[in-house]
């Protein structure tokens, strides 16, 4: 094991504050701007996420500050370009990982969909979820709908359901966020229904990217997860083993084979900090 002392906290520190993209010259002024980080990223986080360190288009915009509620802070262009991007198929934008929204660049999504099975499951495969108990209710009813209706914003979603199933709003927004987590649907557009005169406009996966889904058929689970930590570390440049659990949900067995397969290929290395207890702490090469 590497004896990593010293000033290693501070070469990560500032290795992540050039790739979270912190520093006023790295910043983003564009909406291609944020394109590009997503590309060059893999996949960033659309928000900060509190006790998670991990890119955000807001901190790659605004700077390494907390979000504020204040709707007129310059920071916030960068719901308008996510709103301007919905739809157009340059980036896949989800609450995904930890249930937040996420945004993923189209060259990575297929080595997510790789992973999900869920993501090539039909309505009669919902179906049978359902009467396992797989899935609640209105999950099932809103993924029937979309299927047979066609693209929904949340509103008529709402009304629709709550019609003949009773479901609260509460229940139903936590069916839209895990139908977007099992890459079941996705937001496409914006609706000027609802009191707010805002609303996601909802689709399913298979509708926006079937050929990105076929595509990811080809890609065996270790190869996905493999390409997946690629980018993470080279976001964080060091992780250890329970952050990646926590982020991504894997099962510990999934999470060493894929370390191993990239020790064994020198992509990473094991290192220690002092005063950390951390004994699975992983850093890409270059930082040590």
């Amino acid at each position: 094991m590497n004896d990593a002392k010293g000033n290693l906290k501070e070469i990560i520190q500032q290795y992540q504050s050039r790739t979270f993209r912190y520093p006023p010259e790295l910043r983003l002024h564009s909406k291609e701007d944020a394109l590009k980080f997503v590309e060059e990223r893999g996949f960033v986080f659309f928000w900060p996420i509190k006790g998670i360190d991990f890119p955000s288009l807001w901190c790659a915009t605004a700077g390494n500050r907390p979000v504020p509620n204040n709707h007129d802070d310059p920071g916030h262009i960068t719901w308008r370009w996510k709103d301007k991007l919905l739809g157009k198929k340059r980036w896949f934008y989800a609450k995904l990982l930890r249930r937040k929204s996420t945004i993923i660049s189209l060259k990575m999504i297929p080595f997510f969909f790789a992973l999900n099975h869920s993501v090539h499951e039909s309505l009669d495969d919902l179906l049978y979820l359902y009467k396992r108990g797989k899935i609640s209710i209105e999950e099932k009813e809103i993924y029937k709908l979309l299927c047979l209706e066609g693209a929904q914003d949340s509103i008529t979603i709402k009304n629709k359901l709550g019609t003949f199933q009773k479901s609260s709003s509460s229940r139903i927004n936590r069916a839209l966020d895990l139908l977007q987590c099992d890459f079941r649907i996705m937001p496409i557009g914006i609706s000027e229904n609802g009191r707010w005169h805002y609303s996601f406009i909802y689709n399913l996966v298979e509708n926006i990217h079937p050929k990105l889904i076929q595509q990811s058929k080809q890609i065996k689970e270790d190869q996905a997860r493999v390409e997946i930590l690629r980018a993470f570390y080279r976001s964080n440049g060091v992780a250890s083993q329970k952050e990646i659990k926590k982020l991504f949900q894997w099962d510990e067995p999934a999470i060493k084979s894929t370390i191993d397969i990239m020790v064994s290929k020198d992509e990473l290395v094991k290192v220690s900090i002092e005063g950390n207890k951390v004994d699975d702490l992983l850093s890409i090469p270059a930082l040590i």
